[in-house]
C-alpha cells in the first residue's frame, strides 16, 4: 500500500461556503485523507430522534468530490448535554466518587448499559447512511478512549457490572474469597452484592481485588468498541480503526486492536515529552522542541504490533498544542522528520491535527495546518514538501525487527497497584530496555504477552512480566536465541499472589529470587566491573550460571542458555552493555549511537533521523540537524 497523508476536518465548525475551498487546499496540498464526525452528534441530532444528517452529507459530497477520501468517526467521545438528561447516570464517577460533569468530553461510563443503547442506535444510522458511500473509505470508532483517565470509573453501573463479572469468573464467594486471599484483614465475602469497588479504603485495598477491577474495566472498553465494530461490519467493506493515544495503559490494546482493521494514535511529540516521560531537565532542554527521539518510535512499533501490520498516525502534532503545561513550537524541519519516521516504521497515512487552528473552545491554542484565518501555519509547508517526495517513496512496511520486547497492559495495571516502590513503573521500565535497543542502532519488534511464537527473533526482551502467558512458556523451547527476563518478570500468580516455587520459576533456569528491594533516588547497587541497578534490586541465587554479578559477588544475571534473567534495573549506560553483550553472542551487529541520532530500515531504504540542533557524525557520514537522511538498505 502506498504511503499517504491527510488532515482532521471539523465542517460543522466553518461556514460551508468556505468547504469547497479548503477540499480544494487540501488536495493541492498532496493530502489524501480527511477524518470528520467524531465530535458532531450535538450536530447529528440536535434533540432526541431529530436527525440532522443533510449537512454531513453535503460535507462528505465536497470533500470526496474534491478527491478526498474520508475517514467517518462515530460521534460517542461527545454526546450532547440532552443525552445526560435521559441518561443522568451515565457519567463516570473519579475515585473519590465525584463525577465527571458534562463540559468537556469522553463524559460517559463505559459500563452503563443504557449509553450502550444511544451509542449503537446512532452507528447504526451512521451506518446504514454512509456504508456503501464511495467517499467513505474509512471508519474511525470514538476518540482516544482512555484519555483524560476515562476508563476506570467507580459509579453505580461499574458497581453493578462489575458485581456480575465476579460471579461469572468465579461462581462462588467462597471462591473468589479463596482466589483472592481475603482471609487476609477479614476480607471475605459472603455473597457478590457484599463486594464494593476498590477505592475510598481506608488504606491499600487488596491487590488482587484492584486487578480483577482493572481487568473488567478494560473489557468494557473493548465491548464498547466491538458492539460499535459489529454495527459497522453489516454495512460497510471500508477498514475501522481506533485513535489509540500515548502512554494510555487503562485497558488492553490488544484486545480492542483485534476487532479492528487498522491500528492508529494520535503523536504528539512535544505535549508527551513535558508530561509523559520520566527524563532530567537537562534531556527535555534538549528535546524541548523536537520530542523525545524515542516516544514516538516505541508507540509506532506497538501499534504496529496492535494492528497486526496495519497501523497509521490519526492526529500528528503540526505546531504547538494546547494542553501540556509548557506548549512550545517545534523546530523547522520537525514535522517532516515525525512524518518520516512514522513512515520508516510502517505506517500507512499520517494525519495531521488539524486542518485548521480553531478560534473558539478549549483547543484555540492548538496549532493546525492553517491558522484560524486561513492563512498556512508553518506546519503546511513541511507536509507539503513530504507529499512531493512521496511518489517516488517505497510502499509502506518496515523491516523485521532485529530483536522482539514484550510490552503487557496487565502488567503495568498489577504494578500500578502495588509498586512496592514510589518510581517502578511497569512502563518506564520497557520504554527504558526499548530506549537501549535504539540507542545500539537496532530495530525493534514489539510482541504481546501471549506471543506463540518466538522463533523468528535471535533475542527477546521481557522486563516485568507480571505472569508468563501459558502460550509464551510454551514458545520458549522454540525461540532460536535468547528470552531475557527482567526484573519482577513471572513474580505473580493471575490471582496476584507469590507463586511457589519462588519466582522467577522459568522454564530450564534454576534461579530463585528470594529478596526484593526498591531504590530511591540517589541509591543505587554496584555492579562488578562497573555498572549498577537503579530503582530496583534483586537477591537471586540458584545453579544456573551468574553471567553478571554485583560488586559484593552475588549473582546479578543468570543463565547462559536460552532463557536468562536479570535480577535489577540497570542504568542506561549499564542496560546498554548488557543488550550489546547479548547481541554479540547472536552476531546481531550493534552500534553506538549519539543520543540524537537514531535509524530505522524499511525494504530498499534505511532511514537516519537526527533529533537534534547540531550536526551529528556517525560511522563516516554527517547528519544534518533535524533532518531526514534515506540511504539504500544494506
Amino acid at each position: 500500500m502506498q504511503r499517504s497523508l491527510g488532515t482532521c476536518y471539523y465542517p460543522e465548525h466553518w461556514p460551508e461556503d468556505i468547504w469547497p475551498e479548503d477540499a480544494r487546499r487540501m488536495v493541492e496540498a498532496g493530502l489524501t485523507w480527511v477524518r470528520i464526525g467524531e465530535f458532531a452528534w450535538s450536530r447529528l441530532e440536535p434533540e432526541p430522534g431529530r436527525l440532522d444528517f443533510d449537512w454531513l452529507d453535503r460535507a462528505i459530497a465536497v470533500l470526496g468530490g474534491a478527491g478526498m477520501k474520508v475517514v467517518l468517526g462515530t460521534p460517542t467521545a461527545t454526546p450532547p448535554r440532552w443525552m445526560l438528561a435521559r441518561h443522568p447516570d451515565m457519567l463516570a464517577l473519579d475515585p473519590m466518587g465525584q463525577p465527571r460533569k458534562f463540559g468537556a468530553r469522553r463524559h460517559y461510563c463505559f459500563s452503563h448499559r443504557g449509553y450502550l443503547d444511544e451509542c449503537c442506535r446512532i452507528v447504526g444510522l451512521l451506518a446504514d447512511r454512509y456504508g456503501a458511500n464511495p467517499h467513505v473509505a474509512a471508519w474511525q470508532t470514538d476518540n482516544e478512549y482512555g484519555c483524560h483517565d476515562t476508563v476506570l470509573s467507580y459509579s453505580d453501573a461499574a458497581r453493578t457490572g462489575f458485581r456480575d463479572w465476579l460471579a461469572q469468573k468465579y461462581q462462588s464467594p467462597q471462591a473468589l474469597n479463596r482466589a483472592w486471599g481475603n482471609v487476609f484483614w477479614s476480607m471475605e465475602y459472603r455473597s457478590f452484592d457484599e463486594i464494593d469497588l476498590p477505592n475510598l479504603t481506608v488504606t491499600e485495598p487488596n491487590p488482587a481485588h484492584v486487578l480483577d477491577f482493572r481487568r473488567y474495566a478494560s473489557e468494557q472498553v473493548v465491548a464498547f468498541n466491538r458492539a460499535q465494530v459489529e454495527i459497522l461490519r453489516r454495512h460497510t467493506r471500508a477498514p475501522v480503526a481506533h485513535n489509540y493515544m500515548g502512554r494510555i495503559t487503562d485497558f488492553d490494546h490488544y484486545k480492542v486492536g483485534a476487532d479492528l482493521d487498522i491500528a492508529s494514535w494520535d503523536s504528539y511529540p512535544i505535549g508527551f515529552l513535558s508530561d509523559r516521560l520520566e527524563a532530567d531537565a537537562a534531556h527535555k532542554t534538549a528535546f524541548l522542541r523536537q520530542g523525545d527521539p524515542d516516544f514516538q518510535a516505541f508507540h509506532h512499533d506497538l501499534y504496529r504490533s496492535v494492528g497486526r501490520g496495519r497501523w497509521w498516525v490519526m492526529e500528528q502534532q503540526p505546531g504547538p498544542v494546547n494542553w501540556a503545561p509548557w506548549n512550545p513550537a517545534p523546530l523547522p524541519g520537525m514535522v517532516r522528520l515525525w512524518t518520516w519516521e512514522a513512515f520508516a516504521h510502517g505506517a500507512e497515512a499520517v494525519c495531521y491535527f488539524r486542518w485548521r487552528q480553531a478560534p473558539f473552545g478549549q483547543e484555540q491554542m492548538h496549532a493546525g495546518l492553517l491558522r484560524p484565518d486561513s492563512a498556512p501555519a508553518p506546519g503546511l509547508a513541511e507536509a507539503m514538501a513530504v507529499a512531493r517526495d512521496l511518489p517516488q517513496a517505497p510502499k509502506a512496511g518496515c523491516c523485521p525487527g532485529d530483536v522482539a520486547l514484550v510490552f503487557d497492559y496487565e502488567s503495568a495495571w498489577a504494578w500500578a497497584a502495588q509498586p512496592q516502590g514510589a518510581d517502578f513503573d511497569y512502563f518506564r521500565l520497557v520504554f527504558a530496555w526499548y530506549r537501549a535497543l535504539r540507542r545500539l542502532g537496532l530495530n525493534i519488534d514489539i510482541l504481546p504477552p501471549d506471543a506463540p511464537d518466538l522463533s523468528q527473533w535471535k533475542l527477546v526482551l521481557a522486563p516485568g512480566l507480571f505472569t508468563l502467558a501459558a502460550a509464551m512458556r510454551a514458545a520458549l523451547p522454540g525461540c532460536g536465541g535468547t528470552v531475557l527476563f527482567g526484573p519482577r518478570a513471572n513474580a505473580s500468580t493471575p490471582d496476584f499472589r507469590i507463586p511457589l516455587p519462588l519466582p522467577p520459576a522459568l522454564p530450564g533456569l534454576d534461579a530463585c529470587v528470594s529478596r526484593v528491594e526498591s531504590l530511591p533516588p540517589g541509591v543505587s547497587v554496584p555492579l562488578e566491573g562497573g555498572g549498577r541497578f537503579v530503582h530496583w534490586a534483586e537477591d537471586i541465587a540458584g545453579t544456573a550460571l551468574a553471567s553478571l554479578r554485583r560488586a559484593d559477588g552475588t549473582a546479578a544475571m543468570m543463565g547462559d542458555g536460552a532463557v536468562r534473567y536479570l535480577a535489577g534495573w540497570p542504568d542506561d549506560p549499564t542496560l546498554r552493555d548488557i543488550l550489546r553483550g547479548l547481541c554479540a553472542e547472536h552476531g546481531i551487529a550493534t552500534m553506538d549511537l549519539p543520543a540524537a541520532l537514531r535509524l530505522r530500515d524499511t525494504p530498499g531504504l534505511r532511514f537516519w533521523f537526527n533529533h537534534g540542533t547540531e550536526t551529528l557524525h556517525h560511522a563516516g557520514q554527517s547528519f544534518a540537524p533535524v533532518s531526514v537522511t534515506k540511504a539504500p538498505n544494506a
